[in-house]
């Protein structure tokens, strides 16, 4: 798939890691209310490869995307995104809000799709936000839906659409621009098993498919098969599971 033309405020050199991550620490509060949300997590996620990040509620995994996103900086620690250092500690490396515009993917439990806008056009805004012409944005946003077999839908009004194609939705708007890496918190908390499962093998497909790195938090274990690796977050510590889920694809 061929995206249109845009220039970005960073060319990070080619790398074959999508992410990279040294030692990273969040903490919050001092002293007493000193709480460490995440203790030198170390890891990396290689273009094209899905990983499950898997934990209890407060163990720290949306500390860490959110981090990784950055949106929430960390206190200690380094991140690499394909190629590009972007953080050291709490220290901006780069325009951060450019930065997530042209190289990273959100994707959330809601699909947060605005509501009096086509599918088309929900997609068209995060390519327009980027400089991207309406006509080019329009034919990206065509592409990008096709290929989440969505075309006939395009013009579908958000509540006209079921939850699992809503968050198709969400993930074309995603892939827009044509991020390095992708972040998904709990995108199927909202959805039945089936639905579920279809949209953990989409983001493995586009893993494979458009050469991101995807990291997907989830507490769903009926799916972990379609993911490369899984990656464990207990009181603030990140673990590698002892076997893949998968073999990288």
């Amino acid at each position: 798939m061929n995206a249109p033309a845009r220039n970005s405020p960073t060319e990070p050199a080619a790398a074959g890691l999508s992410v990279q991550v040294d030692g990273l620490t969040k903490i919050y509060g001092r002293g007493n209310t000193e709480v460490v949300a995440v203790r030198e997590a170390s890891f990396t996620v290689a273009r094209g490869e899905v990983i499950a990040l898997l934990g209890p509620s407060g163990s720290g995994k949306s500390t860490l995307l959110s981090a990784i996103g950055l949106i929430n900086p960390p206190t200690r620690g380094r991140i690499a995104i394909n190629g590009a250092p972007v953080m050291d500690g709490p220290r901006a490396l780069v325009d951060l809000r450019a930065f997530r515009r042209h190289h990273l993917g959100f994707v959330f439990q809601k699909a947060n799709l605005i509501p009096f806008l086509t599918a088309r056009q929900n997609v068209q805004v995060a390519l327009e936000v980027n400089d991207v012409t309406p006509r080019a944005a329009r034919a990206r946003a065509d592409e990008l839906l096709d290929y989440l077999g969505l075309g006939d839908r395009r013009h579908n009004l958000p509540f006209m659409l079921s939850g699992g194609q809503q968050q198709r939705v969400a993930v074309a708007r995603a892939l827009a621009n044509q991020p390095s890496l992708v972040l998904a918190d709990e995108p199927t908390a909202a959805l039945d098993g089936h639905l579920s499962r279809q949209v953990m093998e989409l983001f493995r497909q586009v893993a494979h498919e458009q050469r991101a790195g995807v990291i997907v938090v989830t507490h769903d274990h009926r799916a972990l098969d379609v993911f490369d690796r899984i990656l464990e977050m207990e009181d603030g510590a990140l673990r590698e599971h002892p076997e893949p889920a998968s073999a990288p694809g």
